[in-house]
């Protein structure tokens, strides 16, 4: 067998219809589409029309809200710095902070902060400058003979104000 060879099994594909070509055919002249109007011309597809009906997405009830106080946090995971100090871009005896992550290549853009995940294992004494921490990621961090410093998050509005 060859690749030119090879062709679906008979009956696998269904010709299109031919439309509009001539009356004889049985779909000729308007081609199925009724007469006139809008939906009688090429490239109308009215979304979300149902004949007059109310449409699905006005009868159905609108819910939830989205917070537009709500922080957008870097999550990073104990066992991915670790691999960043075995891979010698963090430096240990400096502090982490989200600009060191992103220089190491942890993090792709520093948000409102970075949030420490226990993930992983920590085995180097580490100094973290970062947002939040899970208890039992600040919990490995001490285990391991680091430190943990919590930087007050600015809210939006005094971020505004400052710059």
């Amino acid at each position: 067998m060859k690749l030119n060879e090879i062709k679906d099994r008979p009956g696998a594909r269904k010709a299109p219809m031919r439309v509009g070509r001539g009356i004889g055919s049985g779909k000729g002249k308007t081609a199925g589409r009724g007469v006139k109007g809008q939906k009688s011309r090429a490239g109308v597809a009215v979304k979300g029309f149902e004949g007059g009906q109310m449409p699905l997405h006005r009868r159905l009830p609108k819910r939830g809200f989205v917070n537009i106080f709500a922080k957008d946090y870097n999550e990073v995971s104990l066992g991915r710095v670790q691999q960043a100090i075995d891979a010698g871009k963090l430096d240990p005896s400096q502090p982490v902070t989200a600009e060191a992550l992103k220089a190491a290549g942890v993090i792709k853009r520093v948000r409102d902060g970075v949030r420490l995940l226990a993930n992983g294992e920590l085995k180097a004494k580490v100094a973290f400058e970062i947002a939040g921490a899970s208890k039992p990621a600040a919990e490995a961090v001490d285990k391991a003979g680091g430190s943990l410093k919590l930087l007050a998050v600015k809210p939006a509005a005094a971020a505004n104000e400052a710059s």
